[in-house]
């Protein structure tokens, strides 16, 4: 039985949840930036519970405390709105995830929800494991899933190794991803997800979204899509039929690289043969309060307000880092030095017309500037040395303003070699198949003039004419107190 103070609680409550449906009503009729600037966190709820705070505040709480039982009891049944431990929920994470929400969703009427989680690893497990799983009173069948070939090298190692070696799950992978027959091929009565990344890291690749969700719902499967190089700011999968986008939120979304934090999205009623109610019906909510409540994949407070204020400006960022990520792609793809340039932006790829329908800046066409729909391809490119690994490897060494990191959305310009970084678990075969050959570097344009940016490439293109520039020395790197560390990134 219900006690009548829990009932009040409950009450209470239900209009609070009320007032906050609306208010991100009325958020969802804002343009994009104020989205991005505003999010969910209102002036009303500055007011009355915030001190008047204008800049939604850190919660540095593991958890909260109750006025008594029923309030306790009713907030763990998940009866009421609860930040009862951070593992779960909290105030901070709660504005992060709301504004996501909202970004993810623009332009439409579908109804969003979002899960902040610790990383962009934690986010991919996240969204594909609980469609991995045999029902209780099931019989255990082979599982399967669809993916593209061309992904994070992280992501290779969780799909290879972590679900296809330790776990027995099958792996089909797409090689050509705008091959929609090839992704047909590979689905079969075991399958369970489809999934893509695109714009791919690093080479690019691209498909045609709403034609694979459409393949995907007609064998009724989700499909989730990894657009952590577009950004909301160029791309919205789930206006073009997707089910589930993950979010790596440490890459452009938190451009200044202060913190690590990822994030899963989905749109209301997924589809999936999994039968399983609450998750079809709001799958992120579902993994917030029920699996990742068990596995604890969760964001700091901390992270998640120095997220959102990377965020607030993510369109004009973008815009930005594309237009000069387009100069530099330019001059490369005229370098005698370079082979060949990987840039959605340039005509001579083979997925620009593609990626030109669905990347679009968005609310261009209300910029001042512009007054139309403008395309923007991101910042992200990579780029083929003419020549063997060690004449990269000269031209990656000879680099002095471009950061040598295995780290991309910088509001710094950084570069790797895949090959010998970001992708080199997965062993040659598997870069062969994702097509990243020793000679390829990968380059993350940031926020300087792309004419200092395209000085520092001049001049590290020079060092295969036989010229010579001092680089960072090893005495002196030596000698600091961070110079032995081990990173993957």
């Amino acid at each position: 039985m219900t006690a009548p103070t829990t009932n009040r609680y409950i009450e209470a409550a239900a209009k609070a949840v009320q007032w906050h449906q609306e208010y991100r009503i009325r958020m969802r009729s804002c343009r994009f930036d104020t989205i991005a600037v505003h999010g969910i966190y209102s002036m009303q709820e500055a007011l009355d519970f915030n001190q008047g705070s204008i800049i939604e505040p850190v919660y540095m709480s593991t958890s909260q405390g109750y006025r008594d039982s029923d309030e306790m009891e009713a907030a763990l049944g998940y009866k009421i709105p609860t930040w009862c431990y951070s593992r779960i929920a909290n105030p901070s994470i709660y504005y992060l995830e709301g504004v996501l929400a909202l970004l993810e969703g623009f332009g439409t009427d579908i109804d969003t929800s979002c899960l902040a989680t610790s990383s962009g690893m934690a986010a991919i497990q996240s969204a594909t494991d609980p469609f991995l799983i045999t029902l209780p009173g099931q019989p255990a069948k082979p599982m399967n899933f669809v993916a593209t070939a061309q992904v994070y090298g992280g992501t290779y190692q969780q799909f290879s190794v972590r679900k296809q070696q330790e776990r027995n799950i099958e792996w089909r992978k797409v090689i050509h991803s705008t091959d929609l027959n090839e992704w047909e091929s590979l689905i079969d009565e075991n399958t369970r997800f489809l999934y893509g990344e695109l714009p791919s890291n690093p080479c690019l690749a691209f498909f045609d979204i709403r034609a694979v969700a459409d393949l995907a719902h007609k064998y009724g499967l989700p499909l989730i899509i990894d657009s952590t190089v577009a950004t909301p700011a160029l791309l919205r999968p789930l206006a073009h039929g997707a089910d589930i986008v993950v979010q790596s939120v440490t890459k452009s979304l938190f451009s200044s690289g202060f913190g690590i934090c990822g994030a899963v999205i989905s749109k209301k009623d997924i589809t999936t043969s999994i039968d399983i109610p609450e998750m079809k019906s709001d799958f992120a909510t579902y993994l917030k309060l029920l699996p990742d409540r068990d596995n604890g994949p969760n964001l700091s407070p901390m992270n998640a307000i120095l997220a959102l204020n990377d965020i607030r400006l993510i369109r004009t960022k973008m815009d930005l880092f594309s237009r000069s990520t387009m100069t530099v792609a330019k001059f490369l793809e005229s370098q005698s030095h370079v082979d060949s340039v990987n840039y959605l932006g340039l005509e001579s790829n083979d997925c620009h017309e593609l990626a030109s329908r669905d990347m679009v800046l968005v609310d261009s066409e209300f910029d001042e500037q512009y007054g139309k729909k403008v395309n923007r391809y991101g910042h992200l490119m990579s780029f083929r040395i003419k020549g063997n690994a060690k004449q990269t490897r000269d031209v990656f060494d000879a680099l002095q303003m471009i950061w040598r990191a295995t780290d991309l959305g910088r509001v710094k310009s950084v570069a790797t070699i895949p090959a010998i970084s970001t992708h080199s678990q997965q062993g040659e075969e598997g870069r062969k198949i994702a097509g990243i050959p020793d000679n390829l570097i990968r380059l993350c344009v940031g926020g300087e003039h792309p004419d200092d940016i395209i000085k520092d490439l001049d001049r590290a293109l020079s060092v295969l004419d036989g010229k010579t520039f001092a680089v960072s020395s090893p005495e002196f790197s030596a000698g600091g107190a961070s110079s032995a560390k081990l990173g993957d990134g």
